[in-house]
């Protein structure tokens, strides 16, 4: 008989993540009721985000409760339902967290087509971090044919779409990524112009040989010393989109922003963004997302840890940069 294999915030963690700060447990399937349908998880998303909802700092959303079961997006199979809406066999898309089973009475949830896409690409390119991209940089970047666009960890899940779409707008797109193996990637595979190993050691030159012109528009993943060698190449009057700060996530105290002068010396928009917070232009993104996924002309790479019970362990390596696209866990 089945069971339920969960993945339980245990602590709230000080600095670094550990694995002893979750707990894996087995319960019973639960049984739908009147309005609820079950969903047999096929794909868990395991993304940045999670390392603030396991804070209790005040966020943007809520925390995850001790004891709960780990926030997460998943991809699954209905496979009963006692919903009007809803009909067993049919696949969804939603946020279900860390387990193998989930009741749930449809709210959040999308139904979603396994033969346009592969199922797992509505959790990454035509999902949350693809729909990131596109609103990030349509939306806050403002880019214009001939800018120079640059995207901190560009061969991750949300910076490898962002940079393709930049070239599309008819950019000069420019990755910053940890590792001579992913520029390569980012360059020979997604296109980009040039891409900037931050693991060099001379980010600040590296940048400025790839961007002679400077740098009109920045997506912003990663934080830090990126962020602060990106804004001492900020042209007057750039964008740029701030996405995420994945290089403070684990420390006790935030780095800060040391170049923060350029935001006033060359009056530049800088827009904190959520993704959810224009649902509008969410579901504008997803169907150009999918359909230029399906003719293949966007490209994505993934990172595929087997398992519930690896989904700690895989989460630690995505903090750690040890990721290589996007960072799933198959379920089934």
């Amino acid at each position: 008989m089945d069971r339920n294999v969960q993945v339980l915030l245990a602590n709230r963690p000080t600095g670094a993540v550990s694995e002893s700060d979750f707990e894996i447990v087995e319960r019973d399937v639960p049984t739908p009721a009147p309005g609820e349908i079950l969903v047999r998880n096929h794909w868990l998303s395991l993304d940045p985000y999670m390392r603030g909802r396991m804070s209790a700092a005040k966020s943007y959303s809520a925390p995850v409760e001790i004891g709960a079961v780990m926030v997460g997006g998943t991809v699954g199979e209905i496979v009963q339902s006692q919903h009007p809406r809803f009909k067993a066999g049919q696949f969804v898309v939603g946020s279900l967290g860390w387990q193998l089973y989930a009741t749930s009475t449809g709210e959040g949830l999308t139904v979603v087509d396994p033969n346009l896409v592969p199922l797992q690409a509505y959790l990454g390119a035509v999902g949350m971090p693809g729909g990131t991209a596109w609103i990030g940089l349509f939306e806050h970047c403002s880019p214009k044919a001939g800018e120079t666009v640059v995207i901190s960890a560009a061969s991750g899940a949300v910076g490898a779409i962002a940079g393709q779409l930049a070239k599309m707008q008819g950019c000069r797109a420019v990755g910053i990524a940890g590792g001579a193996a992913k520029c390569e990637y980012v360059v020979k595979e997604l296109g980009f112009d040039a891409c900037v190993d931050y693991k060099a050691g001379k980010l600040y030159d590296d940048l400025k040989a790839a961007c002679p012109a400077g740098i009109d528009a920045y997506f912003e993943n990663v934080g830090g010393e990126t962020m602060d060698a990106v804004f001492r190449l900020l042209n007057p009057f750039s964008r740029v989109a701030l996405c995420g700060l994945i290089s403070d996530y684990n420390r006790p105290e935030p780095y800060g922003v040391k170049m923060i002068r350029s935001i006033l010396v060359n009056r530049v928009r800088v827009q904190g963004f959520i993704v959810f917070d224009r649902v509008d232009l969410y579901q504008r993104a997803i169907p150009q997302l999918a359909q230029l996924v399906a003719s293949g002309k966007l490209k994505y790479r993934e990172t595929i840890a087997d398992g519930i019970r690896s989904a700690p362990s895989a989460f630690l390596g995505l903090l750690a940069g040890k990721n290589f696209g996007k960072q799933l866990v198959k379920l089934i």
